[in-house]
């Protein structure tokens, strides 16, 4: 037996406290750095989805505690969960830009490094190292891929009807939305060439697929809302933001929430010099456009109450900026205390 298989065998029989893998996945490959217990981080290396499966199994019987991780993306949760169940320690991360020196030089295998010596970092306590996503459970996500969808769909009705538009504009006609409903598009096509008419049904017929089935999962998601629910929110609203969120337990005060909806004011401070800076939007889109969404229909639709009349001289003061009226709209305190129920004003 020479040197080198000497070596391997007693590597393999040895047993190590921890194992750190980062995880740079793709959909057909994997790769992977390692680190045993405090060592070096290993070389990287590239499997197939199959070897990489009995390969993750050898390691579990090499060391007390195997630790991954791996960037959220397009592959969802479905390896974490099979991580798991293997009885891996796995935590799924946020994406951010994982050459910080900037130097240029960026591939999978730098990557797969520079998750794994963070995540020995995070293992060792350093809990700051990775900013955690929460996994869902099968069902959460099947039920927050209704919401998304639908706000998928609207986003596309808006995408083909600006383009629309755009056709419109390029000879000469300036329309708003809506260009393609009803009596509007009846006007319209009086006045249009016929060939440009012809360009704009292939819109229209994309528009009417999309809107009927924007509709029906508009439908869908309000009718499954409880009767019962929080003062100030509709069905739909309700059953978005209770999607997004997912397990409110999970938060241990209220800055946690801020954090999450990324509505919390921002700071930039440094010795005495201290200025404050708008909402970070850090956190959940879908979650925090839901509610700024909310605090806007509780302007128009609900102008007698409380806390509407106590901003109306800015939000319906014409000469205000933008930023200003954006800012008193949603007045976060009092308006939370409101959805929750403490101190409901007289609407």
């Amino acid at each position: 037996m020479n040197n080198s298989e000497v070596r391997a065998e007693q590597a393999a029989s040895k047993t190590y406290q921890t194992i750190k893998l980062g995880l740079d996945v793709h959909a057909d490959t994997l790769v992977v750095v390692r680190i045993l217990d405090h060592s070096s981080p290993q070389p990287a290396q590239r499997f197939t989805w199959d070897k990489f499966r009995v390969w993750i199994k050898t390691q579990l019987a090499l060391a007390q505690a195997v630790h991954s991780c791996y960037e959220a993306g397009p592959f969802g949760y479905g390896l974490h969960r099979e991580l798991v169940m293997l009885g891996v320690h796995n935590v799924v991360v946020q994406p951010v830009c994982l050459d910080e020196r900037h130097t240029g030089v960026n591939h999978d295998s730098s990557d797969a490094r520079e998750l794994a010596l963070r995540l020995d970092r995070y293992v060792a306590g350093n809990t700051r190292q990775l900013a955690t996503v929460r996994v869902p459970t099968p069902e959460q996500e099947q039920k927050r891929s209704e919401s998304r969808q639908r706000e998928q769909l609207r986003r596309e009705v808006q995408r083909v009807a600006a383009q629309g538009r755009g056709l419109l504009l390029s000879q000469g006609h300036r329309e708003k939305a809506g260009w393609w409903t009803g009596r509007r598009w009846n006007d319209l096509q009086d006045r249009l060439p016929a060939w440009l008419v012809t360009r704009l049904e292939v819109f229209r017929r994309v528009l009417a697929t999309l809107t009927t089935e924007l509709a029906t999962a508009t439908t869908a998601l309000a009718a499954a809302a409880p009767a019962v629910r929080p003062k100030g929110l509709g069905g739909l609203t309700y059953e978005v933001v209770e999607r997004e969120v997912g397990q409110w337990d999970r938060f241990d005060n209220r800055r946690q929430v801020g954090s999450y909806t990324g509505l919390c004011g921002g700071v930039s401070a440094s010795g005495p010099s201290r200025q404050l800076l708008p909402i970070t939007k850090h956190g959940n889109v879908r979650l925090r456009t839901a509610l700024i969404e909310l605090a806007w229909r509780l302007v128009l639709w609900q102008p007698d109450c409380k806390l509407v009349k106590k901003w109306w001289p800015v939000l319906g003061n014409a000469k205000a900026s933008k930023a200003a009226r954006k800012k008193r709209s949603w007045p976060w305190p009092d308006r939370w205390r409101w959805i929750c129920g403490a101190g409901a004003p007289a609407a």
